[in-house]
């Protein structure tokens, strides 16, 4: 079967390179391939499945749906679906953290929400520049693009990039160095040459580009510095919200509250394509249609995506999620000591979590690891931290055996760097 994947599709493919199987059924934390073997997944599609693969929850709800004949596809006209997931949204997560958002539905993906948010935050301020962060990755479009830091993506575009300017993020000038202090004098000096941008938009944890954490108070300091300057502030949450950190926000602890915040992948808890734009209330100024998306009103989505909420209901998912993530750094942490000349270091927060490796020995890794039954993939500039993104609903002994798999594979790469 992989011969027609290599005869028809076009060489652009990548995933299917890494994990070179046809899968065919999936459920919880396993994907079964054809010929019956039983994968592990610590990669969760890049983030998208963070409740596993068929939630029986959110299966049942689509099904309801699809059987009683709802809507399917509305462009931005009033659903039922819609409605009970603007509500749900609100009661639910909304609500209780004090978050007067307004909700843009901009099109069925996270890139689609950055540009959104780009156009308005210029829109809002009347700039044109947004700042942006090393390593930073926010989509393949050309106003994502201009705000990612990767060379190969960037030069995809095949035009140059503008009105966009990269600064250091937390930790990038080295643990000594605070970052800020360079982005805090340039806005304040009027011979920097450093025009004031619209936005800056950061991933609290960069996820494609290494599994970077910003800290709490660093968050805290930009916010408050973007907010003297009159700047607002973008918070692309679209792989590392909806509880992956452990939070329904990654921003949450850092007590926070940004302009603008984008969310897509595991919105929809089933792989429906969904993403949203929140923004406070004032900067919401579009004209009626300004903005627009053939697929915004992706009503299934609306669905399971309101039936992911019965998850986040009181408490929610997050301790359970920061149960987990203690085994995780523990067992993590254990490899780092018995490696130390191999393991440069081991980073995350929550369920999201990277080990960095010397050399290609991420990539070998994470080979050895498919080879072993669990698929999990590599982030980085050069594709050298093995990044993990397990279900945040795999049970404590699927994430043990996971561990187990990464452990007895990273000793297998150790003796074949060594030979």
């Amino acid at each position: 079967m992989l011969q027609t994947i290599q005869r028809m599709e076009s060489e652009v493919r990548g995933y299917c390179r890494s994990f070179p199987t046809v899968f065919s059924t999936a459920r919880g934390s396993h994907l079964t391939d054809v010929d019956g073997k039983q994968y592990l997944d610590f990669f969760s599609g890049a983030g998208v499945l963070s409740y596993g693969h068929n939630h029986p929850l959110l299966k049942k709800r689509l099904l309801e749906y699809l059987e009683s004949d709802g809507v399917t596809h509305s462009l931005d006209m009033a659903t039922e679906a819609k409605v009970r997931f603007l509500e749900r949204l609100d009661e639910v997560i909304l609500g209780p953290r004090q978050l007067p958002y307004k909700v843009q539905f901009p099109g069925p993906t996270g890139t689609n929400a950055v540009e959104s948010a780009l156009k308005l935050a210029r829109k809002v301020t009347g700039r044109e520049r947004v700042l942006f962060f090393t390593n930073g990755f926010h989509g393949m479009t050309l106003g994502s693009l201009a705000v990612t830091g990767n060379a190969s993506k960037r030069a995809g575009a095949g035009i140059p990039l503008a009105n966009a300017t990269p600064v250091p993020f937390d930790g990038y000038l080295g643990s000594e160095v605070d970052s800020l202090d360079f982005l805090e004098t340039a806005l304040e000096d009027s011979s920097s040459g450093f025009d004031k941008p619209a936005a800056v938009i950061i991933e609290t944890v960069q996820a494609e580009g290494g599994v970077n954490v910003a800290g709490h108070e660093w968050l805290k300091r930009l916010a408050a510095l973007l907010k003297r300057h009159g700047v607002l502030l973008i918070v692309d949450d679209i792989q590392v919200g909806c509880g992956r950190t452990g939070p329904f926000f990654s921003f949450e602890k850092a007590g926070i509250v940004p302009d603008i915040v984008c969310l897509s992948k595991a919105l929809s808890g089933y792989g429906l394509p969904l993403a949203v734009v929140l923004m406070k209330p004032e900067h919401d100024i579009w004209e009626p249609g300004e903005h627009n998306g053939t697929f915004r009103g992706h009503n299934p989505a609306f669905v399971t995506a309101t039936a992911t909420l019965e998850l986040w209901e009181g408490e929610g998912l997050t301790p359970q999620t920061e149960a987990k993530t203690k085994l995780v750094e523990t067992q993590l942490r254990e490899m780092a000591e018995n490696h130390p000349d191999l393991v440069v270091d081991v980073r995350g927060r929550g369920l999201i979590q990277g080990v960095e490796l010397v050399d290609d020995l991420a990539v070998r890794l994470s080979r050895e690891c498919f080879q072993n039954g669990l698929i999990i993939e590599t982030a980085g500039p050069s594709d050298e931290v093995l990044k993990l993104l397990p279900a945040l609903t795999t049970p404590e002994a699927e994430l043990k055996t996971g561990l187990d798999i990464i452990s007895s594979g990273l000793d297998a790469v150790a003796r074949a760097h060594a030979a």
